[in-house]
């Protein structure tokens, strides 16, 4: 058999075993054939880390059977708080996202964060503390501010969609107790009058609990004086729920015009709960961008290896990077990945260094030549002396850059914060006027409709879009761009790209699919075909890009 007939019988599969996009195996993305099978990427970087490491990614253990599951070809992959799951079948993947703790119980717990780690706010990156914790300004949960490559998931996210599990469900039978009338279901007067609305207040109550974080905010923003949307949201919701408390357990304190024919005045336990939900589901939302804008980080991270083979006066051993020092003589083999910035003393190579430059082409390396963590060694084995370690290296400056871009404040978000500073209090008083208003010219009962109208106005005022949408938009924006390897220098810088129309390139690398291609023979005096195939067996063994492109071509 032939090495055409091998690769025409090499099974196509159409899932990156490394991360686990989806590839169109006509798309012209790389490949490799391992072990009779044809394996599609989604760029040169899976490639390289599968290439590097096949046995890492060949399989998965399905969390539910135990089976093990080809990364490769598995149809069903369910990917949960920043890790993907593969499973065997369709039945197991239901079983997971039904209850996902209940497979995962065993996992290991994430990492601690290193020594030193500073945290910040998402919303207020000028909040900065050496540990975790809420920001005093908001009650936000505050993040690393540089993430661990193996950091698990968010916390915080975690325990929101817990709480969204739990308080879900009450806040819609709430919103059905109340609405069924509506809609030819008089849950009312099947139920009784009296314990209808009681069956309210003991739904409604655990839902309160539930988003108590979001009071915490309301109460912090008062105490430090920075009212926010939060503000508003525990305003609103308290209000609403307190006055449905007072009309239930004391509902002779209310005017009779205010009461039906029942004796009971009108509750809103159904607007505080679904409000608080729906806001529950928003942050759910907004942290699950966040978590996998860091993923960009993260991806950043993992391109530096997890451990350097160091050489000492008795031989070789692998040591973890955090303990590489400056002065240490490392050695690089074939495949692996660059540990740190350092210098060729023994031997060479040609390395990848498509990270840095956008080119496709590897860059012959020898003795006295600098390489840089991150980049990788295509063919050769040589040995480096370590200059940059740690956070001094340039892949480690380019993640820093990348997450300081992500919490640094566009120009607009000033704006945005001096208008939220005016307009919260300027809501409150908006709210004060309209409860005055409906008192004095309202229709009966008076105290119902304007409580009503306050509520109101607290809640659908919230000033989500000036509190959340420029840094959402920066910190997603920035994260997107570290995806697709256009690394955002800072907040400013991408809100004046947005006014640039002429766009200047210093090098075709930094715009091609970094990947060369055959597109023209010049053949003189020779048959073209007769050209190509004579090319293409003297560069079959070769795995030099431009080789691979003349094989391909």
């Amino acid at each position: 058999m032939s090495c055409d007939d091998t690769d025409q019988a090499a099974p196509a599969v159409t899932r990156d075993p490394v991360c686990g996009m989806n590839v169109d195996p006509e798309a012209g993305k790389p490949s490799h054939d391992h072990a009779g099978h044809r394996y599609h990427f989604c760029s040169e970087g899976c490639r390289d880390r599968f290439v590097a490491a096949p046995e890492d990614y060949l399989t998965a253990k399905d969390p539910v059977c135990g089976m093990d599951v080809e990364r490769s070809t598995a149809e069903h992959m369910v990917k949960h708080d920043g890790a993907r799951f593969y499973f065997c079948s369709e039945g197991c993947a239901h079983k997971f996202t039904a209850d996902p703790d209940r497979y995962l119980g065993d996992r290991p717990a994430p990492e601690p964060m290193p020594a030193g780690t500073q945290y910040t706010c998402p919303m207020h990156p000028e909040v900065l503390q050496d540990h975790p914790g809420d920001c005093p300004k908001c009650g936000m949960a505050l993040e690393p501010v540089t993430p661990s490559a193996d950091s698990g998931p968010n916390p915080e996210l975690v325990d929101f969609k817990r709480r969204l599990w739990i308080g879900g469900p009450l806040a819609a039978a709430v919103f059905v107790l109340e609405m069924g009338a509506h809609v030819g279901l008089p849950f009312r007067d099947w139920i009784g009058p009296t314990a209808f609305v009681w069956l309210q207040a003991l739904l409604a109550t655990p839902v309160l609990w539930i988003a108590r974080p979001f009071f915490v905010r309301g109460w912090k923003s008062v105490v430090n004086r920075s009212p926010n949307m939060w503000t508003l949201i525990a305003l609103g919701t308290a209000a609403a729920y307190l006055f449905s408390l007072a009309g239930l357990v004391a509902p002779g304190l209310f005017p009779a015009e205010m009461r039906d024919h029942h004796g009971q005045p009108p509750v809103y336990f159904e607007a505080a709960a679904v409000i608080l939900i729906l806001v529950l589901i928003g942050q759910i939302m907004e942290l699950t961008a966040r978590d996998r804008t860091g993923d960009a980080i993260r991806a950043l991270m993992d391109l530096a290896p997890k451990t350097a083979r160091r050489v000492t006066g008795d031989g070789e051993e692998d040591v973890p990077l955090d303990a590489v020092q400056a002065g240490d003589r490392l050695r690089v083999r074939p495949g692996e990945a660059v540990p740190v910035d350092g210098e060729i003393s023994e031997g060479g190579s040609s390395i990848d260094e498509s990270m840095l430059t956008g080119e496709p082409v590897p860059v012959e390396k020898a003795v006295g030549d600098a390489v840089t963590g991150g980049t990788l060694n295509k063919q050769g084995s040589f040995v480096m002396e370590a200059r940059a370690v740690g956070s001094e290296t340039t892949l480690a400056r380019i993640v820093a850059m990348v997450g300081q871009a992500q919490r640094s404040r566009a120009p607009i978000q000033g704006l945005a914060d001096r208008v939220s500073f005016y307009f919260v209090p300027a809501v409150v008083a908006a709210a004060a006027l309209a409860f005055v208003a409906w008192m004095v010219w309202g229709p009966s009962p008076e105290l119902g409709y304007a409580t009503v109208a306050a509520v109101s106005v607290l809640v659908i005022a919230c000033p989500c879009a000036l509190g959340l949408a420029t840094p959402m938009s920066v910190m997603v924006g920035t994260g997107r761009g570290a995806n697709a390897g256009v690394l955002v220098r800072d907040a400013e810088a991408l809100e004046r790209f947005a006014k640039v129309d002429t766009l200047i390139v210093d090098k075709t690398g930094t715009l091609t699919e970094g990947k060369p291609a055959l597109t023209h023979v010049i053949a003189r005096g020779v048959d073209e075909s007769r050209l190509k195939a004579l090319a293409a067996a003297l560069e079959r063994g070769s795995e030099h890009p431009l080789a691979e492109a003349i094989v391909a071509g």
